[in-house]
Order: structure tokens, then sequence, then C-alpha cells
């Protein structure tokens, strides 16, 4: 049974989660950088003519693909004569003017792969008095599989299995990925050129790195193929990869197959970029809602990486501390954290980074009382799980017990998201149509042990 203050605590967690994912919503970020007057069109301090082109396009993947395609369309009008985009499965939205193909995540599927050579044919088909205005976030690396000739898609979704289920973080997988792919790593900015080109990202990865966002299709990438080599050695699957992607990555290594696009490519002449959300904006409201519910807030850091129940752990140390000694700040207090941790995985248990990162934390703090937790994914989906992520408290691990699981043993086996549904302690948001990575929160109240 749950304490009062703990049923309020949780309700307050949950409210700061959403003012965070809604400062993150596509068409919110979208209407924040772009509008018209007229025949022009702004991108921040930029302006564009619209009467002076041909056609107007919209071309991109990601979770939020669909929905930032849809302000594009409010904000362009007649304007916008076509388009495509690639969202995974569940993130339609309803477009006028921009075809929406689904596909799948995380691990790429044939629908995908036609998608991507969809897209690939219009960047293609644009002449230089087009624009083409590409929406790119969480997600797109996948939801664009487009490999090299030698490869087949099973190959690449096997490259892909391997690379997420040893623990590499995005910014490995996505290095490989780009070597393999026809899209990737600049290439869709190569197709797309002589024509102007504006990029808007969403970016659901630590650092808001350009190159290592959904593989970075239209910008230039720094990533090389001995890079590819030294991950695949550093992970210890280089003899588990398939044979195609092995004889590849060899030959670019030789310098017999294209790197990707580099800064000096004339492809990035015409072409913009724009950081339209991240996860620092989600951080940022969702510290400003707590703020308002009178917590003592602080931001940890929104670049938060490692092995998820070590990071819980570091996480409930701090929480402790606050509530113990009121450092680095008195209680009501609200930390947040941002960023993207890794499950290294063994076993057949079910649940995802943000259930296993609460699960953990809930170890931790067992016994303590007027602490709250919650990790969620901003992008609705905690691993291959319909939750979103989960709370924990003081009580969890005797609330469980009672009800016959172990939370120690459930850690163990990476099996959380059983032991949350027993308990009603998961996060169900559906599918929120964005994605910048993760934000985890812990609500401190003076208390005792």
């Amino acid at each position: 049974m749950l304490a009062e203050n703990i049923i309020g605590m949780r309700r307050q967690a949950e409210d700061i989660f959403r003012a965070g994912l809604d400062a993150v919503k596509p068409g919110n970020v979208i209407r924040r950088h772009c509008r018209r007057s007229g025949a022009t069109f702004h991108v921040q301090d930029k302006r564009y003519d619209l009467s002076r082109f041909r056609r107007v396009i919209v071309l991109g993947a990601g979770k939020a693909g669909a929905e930032m395609a849809k302000a594009l369309e409010e904000i362009l009008g007649d304007y916008l004569t076509g388009g495509w985009v690639n969202v995974k499965y569940g993130h339609q939205a309803d477009l006028e003017c921009v075809s929406v193909n689904e596909a799948g995540h995380p691990f790429p599927d044939a629908s995908g792969m036609r998608g991507a050579e969809r897209i690939m044919r219009m960047a293609r088909e644009a002449h230089e008095e087009d624009l083409v205005i590409c929406v790119i976030s969480g997600g797109g690396s996948a939801l664009m599989p487009l490999p090299v000739d030698g490869i087949t898609l099973e190959e690449k979704q096997e490259t892909t299995r391997i690379l997420t289920e040893c623990g590499a973080v995005i910014h490995e997988l996505n290095s490989v990925r780009k070597h393999i792919s026809r899209i990737k790593g600049g290439r869709l900015a190569q197709a797309v050129y002589p024509a102007a080109l504006i990029s808007l990202v969403l970016s659901d990865v630590v650092g808001d790195d350009l190159n290592v966002i959904a593989s970075g299709p239209t910008v230039p990438d720094t990533s090389t193929f001995r890079e590819c080599m030294h991950i695949l050695e550093r992970y210890d699957c280089r003899s588990d990869m398939p044979s195609g992607v092995i004889r590849y990555l060899e030959l670019g290594v030789l310098g017999k197959a294209p790197e990707t696009a580099r800064r000096d490519d004339p492809a990035f002449r015409r072409s913009r970029t724009v950081i339209v959300g991240s996860n620092q904006l989600c951080l940022r409201k969702a510290a400003e809602a707590a703020e308002n519910l009178g917590y003592r807030t602080m931001i940890l850091s929104s670049r938060v990486e490692g092995e998820t129940r070590e990071v819980a752990k570091v996480h409930a140390a701090v929480a402790k501390e606050i509530q113990c000694t009121g450092l680095p700040l008195a209680p009501p207090a609200c930390v947040l954290s941002g960023g993207e941790t890794t499950v290294t995985h063994s076993g057949s248990g079910k649940g995802g980074r943000n259930q296993e990162f609460s699960l953990s934390l809930a170890v931790e703090l067992q016994g303590w009382s007027g602490i709250v937790g919650l990790s969620a994914g901003t992008d609705g989906t905690d691993g291959p799980t319909d939750a979103a992520g989960a709370f924990a408290d003081g009580s969890t691990v005797s609330r469980a017990l009672a009800g016959g699981l172990d939370a120690r043993s459930s850690l163990e086996r990476h099996d959380s998201y059983p032991l949350f549904k027993s308990l009603d302690d998961l996060l169900i948001t559906g599918p929120t149509k964005t994605n910048v990575m993760d934000l985890r929160l812990m609500l401190i109240e003076e208390g005792k042990r």
C-alpha cells in the first residue's frame, strides 16, 4: 500500500515529466524555429523566398517525422508540393501533402528499405531551383535502412542486433551503420545537391552530435572505416558479424570502398542544419515545472551514459545526501538528469533501460521515506515493452516481496517489467511521437530512513 505522500509525489513526478515532454513535441519545436510571412519562410534568422523555388518538398525519417512534417504543412501551406517521411509503426499523423510510410524500429525492415529508396529517388530528382526540407529525429537510422550493394537487409538487421545486445552506445552503433549505408553519413545531402537543403533536427543523442543523430544523413561525417573495425574489436563481436558486413568494412579500410561524406563535399554548399529540440530543452522545461510546484531544482546533466544500474546507484546516493545533509540543495528538492544509459543484456528478462534504472534505484532506496524516482523514455517506449518507464520509491522492494517477487533477483535477470506491472508502477504514455532520449527525476522531501 502506497503512503499518501508518495501517491502525491508520484503525480507530481508525472506532471514534471509531461511538462518536459510538451516542450519537445514536434509541432512545438518546429513552430518555435520556423514561420512564414507571405512568401518568406523564416528558419531562425535565415529567410527563404518561396516564390523563387520551383518545388518545395519535405523528406526525412524518425519517430517524430510525421508530426514535424504536419507542422511544416501548416506553416508552408500551398507552397509545399510534396514529400515522404519514414516513421515507426504507430507514429502516423494525418497529412495532406507529404506521404508517411510506417516501418520497423529498432530493427529495420523491408518497409523501411522501400521507404528509404523512395526518399533517395525523390532527393535525386531535386533540381537547383528546388528547396528540400529534411526532418530528422530519433529512430531515423533504423527507419532508413538502405544497405550498400553486397550487403542484404538481413545482414544489416543482424548487425544492429549484435551491436545493440553487446552494449554498444548509439555513437558506435551509428558509426557502423553509416559505413554500410547508401543514405547515411551525408549521402542523402549528396543526393539532394544542387537543390537547397534545410535540415530540421530533433536530437536524440548525447551532446547533440549532428553526425550521429539518425546516422547523419544530411551532414558531414567524421567517422571512418577503421574506427568501425575498432568498435567491433572493442566489443569482441567481429567473429559474430555477417560476412558481407566484415568484407565491406575491410574493403573500406583498404580504401577500396568510398568513405562517408566529408566537410569539404560540394553537397554542403547550399545546406543549413538547425537543431530544433533536444534533451537539454526537455530538462529545462521540466525543471521549471518542478520549481512551480515548490521544489528546489537541480539538473545533474543531459549527457548521462553508462551501465543503467550503476547510474541509478549514483542517483540514489545524491538523493540520500540531499535528504540527510541538505547538500547540494535542501529538501524539498527535484533532481533531474537526461541522456541515454545502457543495459548489457544477459538472460531473457523483459524490460528496458528506464525500468531497469528504476528497479536499481528502488533497491538502493529500500526503507527510505520521502523519495520518489521516475525514469522514462521521451518516445513513450522503453525497450520491447508498452511502458515509457517506471516509478520507484523506498517501498517498492517490500511491496514486490509481499506479492512474491524478489526485486534483486528481477534486477539480475533484467526482468523489471513484470515486477513493475504487478505493482501498477509503470508509466504508460503510448507513442509520444517525439524522441529526445530519456528523462530521469527524483523528488526528495524531508524524511528519515
